[in-house]
């Protein structure tokens, strides 16, 4: 296997891990929140901000495996 295959599937692991992990955690975030709002609907702006501020972390957790992939990509 040369390295530009190894390169190729190096930039195809970073990409698939960096888009389904932060997607399950969206998933269970939002789960979660929409739970929690359920049992207890007076906390739900608390509750609301606290969700949006954890998709924002998952969120960059995609942006930084993009990085990474195109990193790999691009520096020789």
């Amino acid at each position: 296997m040369d390295i530009e295959s190894v390169r190729l599937w190096a930039m195809m692991g970073a990409i698939a891990f960096g888009t389904i992990v932060p997607a399950l955690a969206i998933m269970m975030i939002g789960s979660k929140g929409v739970e929690a709002i359920g049992r207890n609907p007076e906390s739900a702006s608390k509750v609301q901000t606290a969700m949006i501020l954890a998709i924002a972390f998952a969120e960059a957790i995609a942006i930084y495996a993009l990085v990474v992939a195109l990193i790999i990509k691009f520096v020789k």
